[in-house]
Formats: structure tokens, sequence, C-alpha cells
């Protein structure tokens, strides 16, 4: 296990930095070695960069996500893709080189590698106020913590390393058990959460709090009571409640929020400083830290794998993804929500709208010479014809919807873009008349007959012939986008390419200043939110579920549905959760709520629930997923290469 780069990890401290931080913060000009990390600089950098592969690599790439999310109930491929079947489909799976499992667990381990460094040199130090030393102990444990859960969630039994590599390497590593691997998780955010504050190291909000460590700790009863897991004679499932519960009652005194209306949880300009956040991966802000597409930063590109490509209609909606700067060059068009997940959400719901983008306006750049004039869309016959918009409506006209405001940071930073609201009914092109909406991306629901601002429109309730007709825009109803066996449809089947739409996850996708660089149309640098307390009001009911207390997991499943429903005279005869929670009603609820946050795997797994839900709303990966062998990922091709043990070792029997 220690053959993984400890010196290699040194010689990129000097060059990382959280990305909340400017360049000159907690980042030594050089770190060569033991010398250096006796210094509280030195250490300092070192304990830095064990935060890095949050959003460097497993919340701005595609690979952790597919670990995450891909194979459950919730998604499916757009068009009924067959090059990512192994982990959507579980078809062909096997232990490869370049794939996300192979990723995913080398990234982890070698920041627990980084850690444990940082842990065992803290006695060393010959400088710096021990306060903040044992203040960053306790946020390198969390992290270690964190990073052991992704670990043993996915792989299973793998091997409890924590001690600091040196120069003896293990070279045939053995297996933990999930008692040792949860024991120590739970240990290392127990003691974390003994000292970190409720505000975070040097205000940077970056960092882990209190708060992280404690929903962290309940996250991890959890999925360690699917593995059956208790402690001193507990179940894991109480320990869950128990941790869940706590950190809402006393909410307040952890400095945790939830928003009282989901639309602001979703608001753009809440993505700094997320009230609601328990823990982040900070993305680089634009025009700052030395930001740009040259300077190496990583920006996050998972928009692009979520959101549909609205110009493969291009004779309809004519800007192409490499030039979209509303969108974003999304081209990979892969995660398409399954007719489960989409059903989930009633009418009533305006976690849809803030979820799921399903109706695609064009733009104007006024600050490029692109007016509003320049982007109005004619309805022609020939256009009415193959879109089957109404003969009546030949001739009239679809503007745009947003103005994209450009602002130049020069050769550092690029362009950041925000998005403003061309008012409904205000064809004047005066941009003083411009809006500044919450999330430009929640675009009005449902939309209306009259909507002249979008071209294209996913309706999610049926709409007949006759309603159609009222419509000068082209409406297709996402149910005929599904085949009998509840697959996207690869084909075109209503004479046009609206078989390569899908409703579009948003959650990775923003527009506010400071957020891109406008050089690059796949690049978003929003915060990601690893975990916020609104999945804490899920473990509670989660727990309580389990053990028997249906009404009072309804009780917190109705928090969130109160704070979603899109008009509050409709929460009581609507929203509101009126018999005891059921698991199902959870499992639900979760899908909601939490849909592409990176959990649903997890959550499936821990109540052994791939073989009841998958034949119901995934029914391709029903048919090839295996029992136990899937309930694990494959061990790191790279890593069972490195060991003398391999076979031994094994590949989770891939």
């Amino acid at each position: 296990m220690k053959k993984i780069l400890y010196k290699a990890a040194l010689a990129l401290c000097a060059a990382v930095t959280i990305h909340s931080c400017s360049l000159d913060e907690y980042n030594p000009t050089q770190i060569t070695g033991d010398e250096t990390l006796a210094t509280f600089d030195g250490w300092l950098g070192l304990q830095t960069y064990c935060y890095s592969p949050l959003y460097d690599q497993m919340f701005s790439a595609s690979d952790y996500l597919a670990l995450a999310e891909a194979g459950t109930d919730t998604w499916l491929t757009s068009a009924n893709k067959t090059n990512t079947q192994q982990y959507f489909y579980y078809e062909g799976l096997t232990v490869g080189v370049n794939d996300a499992a192979n990723k995913v667990f080398k990234q982890a381990y070698s920041l627990i590698n980084s850690c444990n460094s940082v842990i065992a040199r803290a006695e060393k130090i010959q400088d710096g106020v021990s306060a903040d030393i044992e203040t960053l102990v306790a946020e390198t444990k969390t992290l270690r913590a964190f990073y052991y859960l992704v670990l043993v969630t996915h792989y299973g039994e793998i091997t409890l390393q924590l001690d600091e590599a040196g120069d003896n390497m293990i070279i045939s590593p053995k297996r933990n058990t999930y008692e040792e691997i949860y024991g120590q998780i739970i240990t290392d955010l127990k003691e974390a959460s003994q000292v970190l504050k409720t505000t975070p190291y040097g205000d940077n909000y970056a960092r882990v709090t209190k708060k992280a460590a404690l929903g962290l700790m309940a996250r991890a009863y959890a999925q360690g009571a699917g593995e059956g897991l208790t402690e001193n004679g507990t179940s894991y499932w109480q320990r869950a409640k128990e941790v869940a519960e706590d950190l809402i009652t006393n909410m307040g005194s952890y400095n945790a929020a939830m928003y009282d209306d989901i639309e602001d949880m979703w608001t753009h300009a809440n993505n700094r400083r997320n009230k609601e956040a328990l823990f982040v991966a900070s993305g680089p802000h634009a025009g700052q830290d030395g930001f740009s597409v040259a300077s190496g930063r990583t920006a996050n590109k998972l928009a692009t794998y979520t959101m549909a490509k609205p110009n493969s209609l291009d004779d309809f909606y004519k800007t192409s993804d490499k030039s979209n700067y509303f969108y974003g060059r999304v081209n990979n068009n892969v995660y398409a929500p399954s007719q489960y997940l989409i059903n989930c959400f009633s009418e009533y719901d305006k976690r849809w709208e803030n979820s799921f983008v399903t109706a695609f306006a064009e733009f104007s750049i006024i600050d490029w010479g692109t007016t509003h004039d320049k982007k109005i869309t004619t309805l022609t016959e020939a256009l009415c014809t193959k879109y089957n918009i109404a003969s009546e409506h030949i001739g009239k006209k679809i503007y745009p919807y947003v103005d994209i405001d450009i602002n130049a940071f020069g050769t550092n930073g690029g362009n950041s873009t925000q998005a403003y609201v061309w008012p409904k009914g205000d064809h004047s092109g005066n941009a003083d008349n411009l809006i500044q909406p919450k999330n430009a991306f929640a675009h009005p629901y449902p939309l209306a007959e009259d909507e002249d601002r979008f071209l294209i429109y996913l309706s999610k309730v049926p709409l007949s012939a006759a309603e159609k007709a009222k419509r000068a825009y082209f409406c297709v109803n996402i149910d005929d986008m599904f085949d009998a066996q509840g697959r996207y449809k690869s084909a075109q089947f209503d004479g046009t390419n609206s078989f390569q739409l899908f409703p579009s996850l948003s959650k990775f996708n923003w527009s506010f200043h400071g957020l891109d660089n406008g050089s690059d149309m796949q690049a978003r640098v929003g915060d990601m939110f690893i975990m916020r307390m609104a999945e804490i009001y899920l473990i509670a009911a989660e727990a309580n579920q389990v053990l028997g207390n249906g009404a009072k997991a309804t009780e917190y499943i109705n928090v969130l549905r109160k704070r979603a429903c899109r008009n509050a005279a409709d929460y009581e005869a609507h929203m509101k959760l009126k018999t005891d929670a059921t698991l199902n009603d959870v499992l639900d609820e979760y899908a909601r709520e939490m849909c592409g946050e990176f959990s649903r795997w997890a959550l499936l797994k821990r109540h052994k629930a791939f073989e009841t839900r998958l034949p119901l709303y995934n029914t391709r990966a029903a048919a090839s997923f295996k029992s136990p062998l899937n309930y694990l990922r494959p061990i790191s091709y790279d890593f069972l290469n490195q060991i003398d043990n391999a076979d031994e070792y094994g590949t989770n029997g891939y």
C-alpha cells in the first residue's frame, strides 16, 4: 500500500492550495522533505493538499459520479447509449486500467497517505500555535474518514493503513474487516468533532468544521448499518439516528442551517458560502487563484454529462454547443433520468424545475453585439411541419430567454458570464428591463401556452394534440421518449432528433459572475456540495423507519416536502405525507431531494435494494446485475499490479 507515491505528493504540495484561498495563502514556496515538514508552514502545505482531489478530481470529473450514481434506479443513458454500459448497466464491468473504479481507488488512497503523514508529523512541528495544529489535525482526520468511507462503500473490505509511508513498503497488504474499517472511520470523526469549531480555520469555508464531521458520522453509521454493524451492542442504525437528530435539534449551535425554500438552496448567488452546505468541494474563482485554461486549474465539467444538447435539432436550435454561453458545450450527454425518477416529482414539487431543465431557449449577448433581435427565431412553414407546430403559428417569433452579461478578466481569467432573463412579453430588447433570476436554469413550470421565449419543451404531463396545437413551440411528451421496457428510445420516433434530448440535471450548471472561463464552454467552477443539511433529515428519516418508527420518519420527510411545495396552500392536500413512512417513501424522497448528488448507489447498497428496484426501474441493468458481485466495484488494476499478492488480495470477483 505504501507504494502510493509519498514523495510525489510532497512535490505537488507547493503548487496546490484550497481553491477558495489566494495563491499566497497556505502555499509554501518549496517542500523538500523532513526539514520542511518540521515547520508549520511546510506542514500546513501538505495538510492543505489533503483537500486537493475533492474538486480537482472527485467532484468535477466523471469517474466518481459513475461509481456513486450510475447503475441505479434513477439514471439511464440518453438514447440508450452503449458506450457507457459498464457502470450504468453492469455490462462487461471488469478490472480496468483507465476506468472509474481504478481512478477513484487511487485518488482516495493517495490522499489517505498524505493524511497519515500530516497526522504523524503534527507532534514534530517546531513552530506554530498548538491550537491551530490541533484543529488542522482534526480536519485531516475528517478527510481521512471521508476517503475511507468512499473506499469501504464501493470496494468493501480493503486495507486500513494509518501509518505514514516510509522506506519500508508493504507489498503484500491484507484486507481489514468492515468492523475495523468503519470503526476507524467513526473514531476519526468522533475525535475530529470534539476538536473542530463551528467556524472554519482561517475563515476559509472550504475547510471542514464540526458540522461536517458530525454529518459524515451520520452517513458512515447509516452505511455501516447496511453491513449489520453494531457499536458496543447498539445498532449502527440507532447511532445514525442519534447523530442525525442531534445535528437537527442543535442545528444553530453547530452553525448549520437549512433554507426554508428549496429555491434558495439552488439560487446561484448562494452557491458560494451556501448556508445549507455541511461540506463543500470549493471551486476556483474566475479572475482569481490564477485560474485560466492555461493555468491547469481544474474546472468542473460534470454539466457536460448531465445536460442534453438542444442543437441536436440544429435546423431549429441553431447555436452550436461550441459557442453556447448559456448551457455550455454540453457534448457528453449521458446521464438521463429514469421514468421512475421523473415520476417521483409531482406537479406541486418545485424541486422538479430546480433540478431539471426541460425547456430549451436561445440567448443574446448584447455586450458582444448579439442583440435581442439577432437571436429571434421565426416559425416558417417548413419548421412548423417538421416539428408538429400548428400551422396557425406560421410567422410567429420565438425570442431569446436570457441575455449573457460578459465580464472580462483579461489574460488571467478569461471571461465570466452571467445570465439575465428577458421578461415575458417584453420584445423591446431594452437591456434595462432584464431581470436577475435566482437560478437561470429553473425556467417557468409548467410552460405556459403563450410562452414565446422557448423553442423546445419536454412536457412531464402528457399533452394532447389539441393542447400542443395551442403552443407556438416544439412540444415533446417525456413519456413518448421511452420504449416499453422503460429505456430511452435510440432512434427517431417523431421525425425529429428529439430522441437525443432528455430532462437535464442542472445541479452542476451555474450562472453567476466569477463562475467560469469564457474560452472553455465545457468548464464551470461553482462549489460542489459533498454534504448538505437535507441529507441529515433524510438519514434521520431512514434510520427511524428501519428502527420501526415510521411516524417519526414521516415528520422528517415532511420538512423537506413542505419547503419544496410550489404553493403553500397546496401542501396539506398534495405534498404532505400523511401515513407512516415506508422504506419506499424514504427511497423516493432521497430521489427527489438528492438526485445526482453522489449518494444513490450507496443508498441502494445499504438496503440491498438492487435486486428489487432495478427490475422495476432500470430493466437493462437488472438483466446484467449479479449479486453479490455487483455490490462491490472492481479493485484497482494499478494497485493489483503493484503488490506481490494480487491473487490472494483479489479483484472483488471481477
